[in-house]
């Protein structure tokens, strides 16, 4: 060891050190997700039904691994091949060795004039300091939420069952659009721009709706033509003009977009956004009952363990000699003092903290608003109606109030000529 190195904790087992530049290397965004081109060398398919190849050029190489059904390999695809991939590094402990993992595999001379594009788009996101901004704070429980997905969309129904189990009757407006085809990035653009109107407390009024304070762009899974929308500036401009945060949540986790890029958080799957931004309402309620429980015992505790010191003084007072007793009784005033005081100040900020977190569940309540006039309309199966789009003339529906719901028949169905 150098003279100039100083060791403070101890020599690191070598077995942790490999770890822990492992959870390093995986937490950096530099070196996941990461588009690299180079030399296919090596090539192999193990009886794993794995590929193994080093990706290499004149400044270095990598073992690369493409795990089984992870992606297509062209059959183009050979020794001596240029190709663009996209992977992400990992490292196996017991050996120390560092791995590119490959997510997609394209030759050169298939990516075209569009992947091009895209990489020039990120070059220029990245040098006018739009991807290193910092990200908005994800609510901790959103009160209204907007979803701009495809209408009618296997995504948006895997959304909207995950939501209603979650965290029952949460307020979401759905912007239906068109996730692919030429009119599509326009559509999404008005729809964020819609988004941004609602998030005003004036726009909210009117509508007599809470701020919203989230926006979902999501779209289930296809070929890198259908999600290519999605990798266009006009749609990546607007997702970073949002003064409210933004998830992108488009189709699989190995598809990576520019607006998974600027978005504020990228989910994998439609349905891994809700799970990661809508929390499970009866999981929170035990947490909160848990900690007003903890905090009894421990207000219980301190005053028990103050009583006993006080008692203890008391003992010592009336061994000691009697010209000390009033000092000691003053010393022991105030130091019952300061232990109420301390008391009363822990007491009152835990019961503050316990009443605010209860009155964010009392106002998200949905019985809160149908106490407000208002009601809810759901199918005979029970299923939350959001939008006359989803009934029918003649179809019987059943109508919530805050005291109680009635059946209904639907006569007649007007659409609203607001936007």
């Amino acid at each position: 060891m150098s003279r100039g190195a100083e060791v403070t904790t101890g020599p690191i087992p070598i077995g942790q050190f490999v770890t822990l530049v492992k959870s390093t290397l995986k937490r950096d965004p530099l070196f996941q997700h990461q588009v690299l081109k180079g030399e296919v060398s090596g090539m192999k398919l193990a009886r794993s039904g794995h590929t193994y190849f080093d990706l290499r050029d004149d400044q270095g190489q990598m073992n690369c691994a493409i795990w089984k059904n992870r992606c297509h390999i062209d059959s183009t695809i050979k020794d001596g091949s240029e190709v663009v991939v996209i992977a992400s590094i990992d490292v196996y402990a017991p050996r120390g060795s560092m791995t590119l993992n490959v997510e997609k595999i394209e030759p050169i001379s298939s990516v075209g004039a569009l992947e091009e594009t895209r990489r020039k788009l990120i070059g220029e996101l990245r040098d006018d300091g739009s991807l290193d901004r910092v990200r908005l704070q994800i609510p901790l429980i959103p009160k209204h939420i907007v979803i701009i997905t495809g209408s009618a969309s296997a995504a948006l129904s895997d959304m909207q069952r995950l939501i209603e189990n979650r965290w029952p009757g949460l307020r979401r407006t759905i912007l239906g659009v068109t996730v692919q085809g030429d009119s599509s990035a326009s559509e999404i653009c008005q729809a964020l721009a819609t988004a941004r109107e609602m998030c005003k407390p004036e726009i909210a009024k009117k509508l007599q709706r809470p701020i919203v304070d989230l926006i979902i762009v999501a779209r289930g899974g296809g070929s890198p033509e259908d999600l290519w929308t999605f990798n266009l500036e006009a749609v990546a401009r607007a997702i970073i003009a949002s003064p409210i945060p933004v998830i992108s949540a488009i189709g699989h986790e190995s598809d990576m977009l520019v607006s998974d890029l600027v978005a504020d958080l990228r989910a994998s799957t439609p349905s891994d956004a809700i799970e990661r931004c809508v929390p499970e309402k009866s999981a929170l309620v035990m947490w909160l009952d848990d900690i007003e429980g903890r905090l009894e015992n421990s207000v219980l505790r301190r005053f028990g363990e103050s009583r006993q010191h006080l008692v203890s003084l008391t003992a010592r007072l009336r061994l000691a000699p009697l010209a000390g007793l009033s000092k000691a009784k003053d010393r022991l005033n105030n130091m019952e003092m300061r232990i109420k005081s301390s008391s009363q100040r822990m007491l009152s900020g835990e019961k503050a903290r316990l009443v605010h977190i209860g009155a964010i569940l009392q106002s998200s309540h949905p019985k809160r608003v149908l106490e407000r006039g208002y009601s809810m309309a759901q199918t005979k199966d029970g299923e939350v109606l959001s939008s006359v789009k989803n009934i029918s003339s003649g179809q019987e529906i059943t109508m919530t109030f805050a005291d109680g719901s009635a059946l209904a028949d639907i006569k007649e169905i007007i659409e609203s000529d607001e936007k």
